[in-house]
């Protein structure tokens, strides 16, 4: 069975780590592009405000005047029909009703009556009572446009692809790079298959390699643990790369009810030329035997149990294609999964009828349906889906 996959997400943004001042400059980059300004200053950075943060100036009718200083320059904007815009800003983790009205109670009427719009931005979330309370002040103090800029506000802004850029230069966070890393990904992947497709076309065996195995092909004192194993019948599927991983002679009943299988004989066990590790060239009288036995049984019923081993697409680093002097199988290097004793990340069991006039394959054969065919020296626990003995 195929693992689950879980969704990645993005943590929420710690708007209060940021230094206020800091905080203010990111409010301030993200309302570049909010209007057509002509300024947009950041007044708060050394006090004395009157409640700016940032003030702006929207463009409308009428064009800039000539201005030899700052203070001519304040007249000539005044005089040009451009709006006045006051932004302010609070790194606070919670702002009430209450607390939010004091903030704008305390903007100087002087000020409020030249404004055409305000911004309200702080790193927390407001109440409905807070918004409706927001909005109320806004209008009886004749404000033409009003925004009240919570957290999911901001984040919502930060999250556009136009200001990943100050995504990633306050938080470290690129939506963009994650992006380009995931086609990077993707790329390898498509390329992998294709070359794993040249590799396996007309292959009955290849060889899997541990990536991180640097004793190949030199098996310590005869052993069986080595990081390097030959399989049979490789294809590509939607789960990865498959191998037959066991074979056993089995019995499928006549309305696919009952079932058995003669699990104490791997017959997919390859011979010493196509596995010089692994292999062996003793068939055995256990298995002429065992041949014998399921030859009697009538051609319906004659069944293969297969399990098959899955690699994932993911796992596999490189292909060598042409192999070497002591196997000529395309060697497939992988990261396996190193708990199970074997290669494989994942598996699954699969009866299908010997017989070509017999009934489709039926896939996960139910364990409770299993009944006793097969001489008691032949059969053995049931595998789960690595393979396994369970």
């Amino acid at each position: 069975m195929v693992s689950p996959k879980y969704t990645r997400t993005v943590n929420p943004l710690q708007f209060e780590a940021l230094e206020p001042k800091r905080f203010e400059d990111l409010v301030r980059q993200v309302l570049y592009d909010f209007r057509a300004w002509r300024a947009l200053e950041p007044t708060g950075r050394l006090g004395g405000d009157d409640g700016f943060d940032a003030r702006g100036w929207e463009v409308a009718d009428g064009s800039l005047a000539d201005a030899t200083s700052d203070e001519d320059e304040e007249i000539a904007l005044r005089q040009s029909g451009d709006r006045i815009w006051l932004v302010q800003c609070k790194r606070e983790r919670a702002i009430g009703p209450g607390k939010l009205l004091s903030y704008l109670d305390a903007i100087p009427p002087v000020e409020r009556s030249q404004l055409h719009g305000l911004i309200f931005a702080a790193c927390s979330d407001f109440s409905k009572r807070a918004r409706d309370a927001f909005r109320s002040w806004c209008a009886k103090n004749s404000i033409g446009e009003f925004y009240l800029w919570g957290k999911a506000e901001l984040e919502d802004a930060l999250f556009q692809p136009k200001n990943d850029h100050l995504l990633f230069a306050y938080f470290g966070l690129s939506l963009t790079i994650r992006r380009r890393s995931d086609q990077a990904r993707l790329r390898a992947q498509t390329t992998i298959k294709r070359k794993l497709k040249r590799a396996i076309t007309d292959k009955y065996e290849i060889l899997l390699r541990d990536v991180a195995d640097e004793s190949y092909p030199y098996a310590s004192d005869g052993s069986d643990d080595h990081a390097w194993w030959v399989y049979s019948r490789p294809k590509m599927t939607f789960r990865g790369l498959e191998c037959l991983h066991r074979r056993y002679f089995a019995y499928r009943g006549d309305e696919d009810k009952n079932w058995d299988l003669a699990n104490a004989l791997n017959d997919a066990r390859l011979g010493t030329h196509a596995d010089p590790w692994r292999g062996t060239d003793a068939a055995g009288d256990d298995r002429a035997e065992l041949f014998a036995f399921w030859h009697s049984l009538p051609e319906k019923n004659k069944a293969w149990f297969e399990v098959w081993g899955v690699v994932p697409f993911s796992s596999i680093v490189e292909i060598d294609e042409l192999g070497d002097d002591i196997t000529s199988h395309p060697h497939i290097y992988f990261e396996p999964a190193k708990e199970h004793g074997h290669p494989f990340s994942d598996g699954y069991p699969e009866l299908s009828t010997a017989s070509q006039w017999g009934s489709a394959r039926v896939l996960w054969p139910k364990a409770a349906d299993r009944i006793v065919i097969f001489p008691e020296k032949f059969r053995k626990p049931l595998l789960n889906t690595n393979g396994d003995e369970v």
